[in-house]
């Protein structure tokens, strides 16, 4: 690379904070990029910055200004704008993702006009009925960006909101760095084993209101299939009352676990399943994680990248949303078929191999930067 790009990434969340996808995505893509000629650094808000408003994870420094208020999940500080003006200053360019209302603010008022690329994640879902009031911000801070990135093509497909974009639009799924990830000792296996046994449906993520876990709850009733949910959010004391409810045996709830506690149950699973069925679910990491271990995949069917990475009949099954019983028909094929399931997961890794390293994904965001700052190879 013909010098190095200094690159802020600005997130309203990140690590130890915060676990999330989009976390994940930031932590895998200024990890690979870093090893090809860029400098990340990450610009977050934290109720912790007061204690610690710099860390570091790995060679990415990570820069937090204290939490003032939240409205309709939207952090937002005053102290952030004079610290985001002193980062953005020495930065090349600045990489949002998407959405954070207070980062358009950011950008707008604190910015200096630094050339931006725009990762949208997703669509605002919760908080659409705001929009009338948010829209005029929105529209002025995506004016000012250089480039936006849907995840999939699903996505750039189905988001109403992008197609007014289009001519600024480049796509670039996501990407896991398979390295990066705990290869699980035969002993942290075994032990998993004599917990939960094998051949189980694994649920992995934040538990919330769009992880469409309750519809799994109510496809594990009345069926034989064994479900394991792996971790904590919001939603998780409905969830147990409502598994308390139905009666359920087959479905255990294990918390959140370690990185090598997660890479064990992956191994130890007959199938991913993400029932997610609602739009706030535009990607689904835990989807890539179940093809990288080559791990058949059941997913619904929402517009969005779920279905880019799950391919119905090919890599997985893909239901409607909210279809307890077409969940319930999924998992009992896959339990049933051995055949099926195996291969559907032998094709699940060849698509994830294909398409979805962080490899692939920093060499694409790498030459998007080049573009937008003129720059050549």
């Amino acid at each position: 690379m013909a010098g190095t790009i200094q690159v802020l990434h600005v997130f309203k969340t990140y690590y130890p904070d915060s676990l999330g996808g989009v976390e994940q995505v930031i932590r895998q893509l200024t990890s690979v990029t870093a090893s090809m000629g860029v400098t990340n650094k990450i610009f977050t808000l934290s109720r912790n910055a007061g204690v610690t408003p710099v860390l570091y994870d790995g060679a990415t420094k990570i820069l937090r200004s204290p939490v003032d208020i939240e409205v309709a999940s939207t952090p937002m500080s005053l102290r952030a704008f004079a610290r985001f003006r002193e980062a953005a200053r020495k930065a090349d360019l600045i990489h949002y993702h998407y959405p954070w209302p207070f980062g358009d603010l950011l950008h707008l008022l604190a910015g200096q006009d630094k050339p931006a690329v725009l990762t949208y994640h997703s669509d605002v879902v919760r908080q659409r009925l705001l929009m009338p009031l948010y829209r005029p911000l929105m529209r002025r801070f995506f004016s000012k960006v250089k480039a936006i990135v849907p995840t999939s093509p699903n996505y750039l497909k189905s988001s109403r909101l992008l197609q007014d974009y289009l001519d600024k639009t480049t796509v670039i799924p996501i990407g896991l760095n398979e390295s990066s990830y705990h290869n699980p000792e035969a002993e942290r296996i075994a032990h998993w084993r004599s917990e939960v046994g094998e051949n189980f449906f694994l649920f992995v993520g934040v538990l919330r209101y769009y992880k469409g876990l309750h519809i799994l709850l109510d496809a594990c009733a009345g069926s034989n299939s064994r479900v394991v949910i792996v971790g904590a959010g919001p939603v998780e004391a409905d969830l147990k009352q409502q598994a308390a409810r139905l009666g359920l045996t087959n479905v255990e709830f294990l918390g959140a676990v370690s990185d090598e506690d997660k890479a064990a149950l992956l191994e130890l699973c007959r199938a991913v399943v993400f029932p997610s069925h609602l739009r706030s679910e535009a990607f689904g990491v835990t989807l890539l994680e179940g093809a990288m271990h080559g791990r058949p995949l059941i997913s619904s069917e929402i517009g969005t990248g779920s279905s880019y990475v799950n391919i119905d009949g090919l890599t997985g099954i893909v239901v409607p949303p909210d279809d307890p019983v077409a969940l319930r028909a999924a998992m009992h094929r896959l339990q049933t078929d051995t055949a099926c399931a195996d291969e559907m997961g032998l094709r699940a890794r060849a698509r994830f191999e294909k398409l979805f390293t962080a490899q692939q994904m920093s060499e694409s965001y790498i030459a998007l930067y080049r573009k937008v700052l003129g720059r050549s190879a």
